[in-house]
């Protein structure tokens, strides 16, 4: 259901913004637990999609790294004209942004990107989602699922959030815009983040697609019964209101499936395989060290496409703090027993 009203708001979302110079959708990626198919648990459940932006015509989009003060990489997304005047002379309808009198553009044309949804030279990412939350509002009228549903926009900066509901029956969709690197499964992203004060022309790397296409190519090879999945719910939910993040559970999955063999997930080796989760998790704490799955990984699948550089720099530890903080380590520590107690 969430996958075919993206696609319906993605094409209302073309076809409204085709005679102006917006970011132009493409189709939406499910990411997250609710995509890999291992929410822990149905209420409060989020289903978050990526929605991929491409630079309208006479516009290009350029990543510029940006690592000042944020724990993990993240980009400004220069915007930059291009000259069209060829397809002017094509018998297109449009006048090029850096050939024409600036009268005459603002007389025959819609502004520029540059004008309407950056700060600067940059893609902002307030401004741009502010735009979407419009799009949504208009385009859901037109939608079928409208007569059935009722929609309910959420506040949010740097994310457009909204609940759908019939009679007792709630849906929280989360659409997050990107921009992808190159031909590559990893993208910047408007992802919300933990750190009090992130500049809206920040837009955070994420790879949230390649994990998602990283759990489609388990499933591909595992057993029809694998229980990695069962492994990673039951885990999930037994964290709730522990200091471990789900994304941590996540990691240690994600590295166990790169080694254990797919055949070893059958459903009958489900308590082996929670068992191997949670001493995998106990090393890494021991050792104060969890390397990301994705970045400075080697092994992971070539089918799914990463920057050449991702592969080969060292691996972010996510368990950096705990070496930084000994009372966190020692909290962490106390947490893992209690877990291992459950």
């Amino acid at each position: 259901m969430i996958t075919d009203l993206m696609d319906k708001f993605t094409h209302i979302f073309g076809q409204g913004l085709s005679n102006g110079f917006y970011p132009v959708p493409q189709q939406a990626i499910g990411v997250g637990s609710a995509f890999e198919g291992w929410s822990p648990r149905a209420e409060g459940l989020v289903y978050r999609v990526l929605v991929p932006l491409s630079p309208p015509p006479g516009h290009a989009f350029h990543l510029e790294l940006d690592t000042a003060g944020m724990p993990q990489r993240n980009f400004c997304v220069r915007v930059e004209l291009l000259c069209t005047c060829t397809r002017e002379q094509l018998g297109e309808n449009m006048l090029c942004f850096l050939h024409h009198p600036e009268e005459e553009l603002r007389r025959n044309q819609d502004p520029s990107l540059l004008h309407t949804l950056c700060t600067g030279s940059y893609l902002d990412v307030e401004k741009t989602v502010h735009q979407f939350h419009r799009f949504v509002r208009v385009a859901w009228l037109h939608l079928p699922q409208s007569r059935h549903w009722q929609l309910m926009l959420q506040p949010s900066s740097r994310s457009c959030k909204f609940l759908l509901t019939k009679g007792k029956e709630g849906i929280m969709v989360e659409m997050l815009f990107g921009v992808r690197q190159g031909d590559t499964d990893i993208f910047v992203s408007s992802q919300p983040t933990d750190v009090h004060f992130t500049p809206s022309t920040t837009w955070l790397e994420t790879y949230a697609v390649a994990e998602a296409k990283f759990f489609r190519h388990i499933a591909r090879q595992a057993p029809c019964d694998s229980c990695h999945c069962k492994c990673l719910q039951l885990l999930s939910r037994m964290l709730m209101g522990v200091g471990f993040s789900t994304y941590t559970l996540k990691t240690v999955v994600m590295h166990l499936l790169s080694t254990v063999p797919p055949s070893r997930w059958c459903g009958r080796d489900f308590a082996q395989r929670l068992m191997d989760i949670l001493k995998y998790l106990h090393r890494c704490l021991e050792t104060k060290q969890l390397n990301h799955f994705v970045i400075g990984n080697e092994k992971f699948p070539t089918e799914i496409s990463l920057p050449a550089d991702i592969r080969v720099v060292e691996p972010p530890n996510l368990f950096q703090y705990l070496a930084r903080d000994p009372d966190a380590h020692s909290r962490a520590m106390h947490e893992y027993a209690g877990l291992l107690h459950q």
